[in-house]
């Protein structure tokens, strides 16, 4: 029976005598089979159709929806549901699908590998370097973390190399992408995915995996398209950029002629990494005017500079993030330095600045 067939036959089967009992279920129909047909997940649809799509394309129509899920055999519901709580990323993405996100988000994600755990469970607890040709992103499931990695093509055969020092590679595949499966003497895990689309994706485990709990997850990896890899993210991580960093900047005075279109090269990324983004750009603002003021004698420049960069042991976000990592302390040692009148060797490089 033909994808068409299928749903015809649901369609028959939730309204026998076509009495049109549950309104136009014939444009359900249609939407439904045009859903299937053109998402990226068409695989899936043999003998499990991706409930996670209807979810999304009939919020408004709830009712016959509901018909639709409740005749759907249990071998055709989506993989994890009844075994773990929560609900599945890609189900979650519904929820985004108004979402707005920045072009250089949309361009970002467009360009990355995109994959995501599809079972019950699994969350984004983080997400950094987010960029046309690398980024991270960690998964989270119980005591349990994923962290996939994308590079530039050509650092395939080096990080394929350094792997096999600990052992030979086992052969998987991801997606219906080929893989390979390296295990450290500590017994963690590394799953290396040769170039597609000019990136390479490596993948490694937390403590306490097995090789069962391993390949269970690979089985459970898809790709997807940008807009629902970019709305199964956590909502904080993907509020345009200038709103998000609006409340970052609440209690930060801005150097004099701070560029706010430089935030968007921030792009996506967890509240740690994007606060860190954010500073950077303050910190590097701040220490540039105090040069200036210094070389030109403008003594009262010094005073604001050297005002502003002391008062970031008070902003919000950098006392939020001591919590968490040292990009607060390293930002606070460099303003110290600054405000006692000494300019800090490697600042460039320890603050990110151009």
């Amino acid at each position: 029976m033909t994808t068409e067939e299928r749903v015809g036959q649901l369609v028959r089967d939730a309204d026998p005598g076509g009495l049109g009992m549950m309104g136009d279920l014939g444009g359900v129909k249609q939407a439904l089979l045009e859903d299937i047909m053109s998402e990226s997940l068409v695989r899936r649809t043999v003998g499990m159709p991706p409930r996670r799509l209807w979810v999304r394309r009939f919020a408004g129509v709830m009712t016959a929806a509901a018909v639709l899920l409740s005749i759907v055999p249990a071998s055709m519901v989506l993989r994890g549901q009844g075994e773990d709580d929560g609900v599945s990323p890609i189900v979650s993405a519904g929820a985004g699908a108004g979402a707005v996100f920045s072009p250089f988000a949309m361009e970002a994600a467009e360009r990355n590998p995109r994959l995501l755990i599809d079972r019950a469970g699994w969350t984004v607890v983080a997400l950094s370097d987010f960029s046309e040709n690398n980024g991270v992103v960690r998964f989270r499931r119980g005591v349990q973390e994923l962290e996939m990695n994308w590079y530039p093509a050509y650092v395939y055969t080096d990080r394929y190399s350094g792997q096999r020092v600990g052992g030979p590679a086992r052969s998987v595949r991801v997606d219906g992408w080929p893989a390979d499966v390296f295990q450290s003497l500590s017994g963690d895990f590394t799953v290396l995915l040769p170039p597609r689309d000019n990136l390479v994706v490596e993948m490694k485990t937390s403590e306490n995996w097995s090789r069962k709990d391993l390949d269970r997850v690979l089985a459970d990896i898809v790709r997807v398209d940008a807009r629902t890899w970019l709305a199964v993210l956590p909502p904080e991580m993907v509020v345009p950029v200038r709103e998000r960093a609006a409340k970052v900047l609440a209690d930060v005075p801005l150097p004099p002629g701070f560029d706010m279109t430089a935030l968007e090269e921030i792009g996506v990324s967890d509240s740690y990494h994007f606060g860190a983004g954010v500073t950077s750009l303050v910190g590097c603002g701040w220490i540039a005017q105090w040069q200036r003021a210094r070389a030109s004698g403008d003594e009262a420049g010094v005073r604001r500079a050297v005002e502003a960069l002391r008062s970031s042991h008070g902003w919000r976000v950098l006392r939020d993030m001591d919590k968490v990592g040292d990009w607060s302390d390293v930002f606070w040692e460099y303003a110290d330095k600054i405000a006692a009148g000494t300019l800090p060797e490697g600042y460039p490089a320890g603050l990110g600045c151009d």
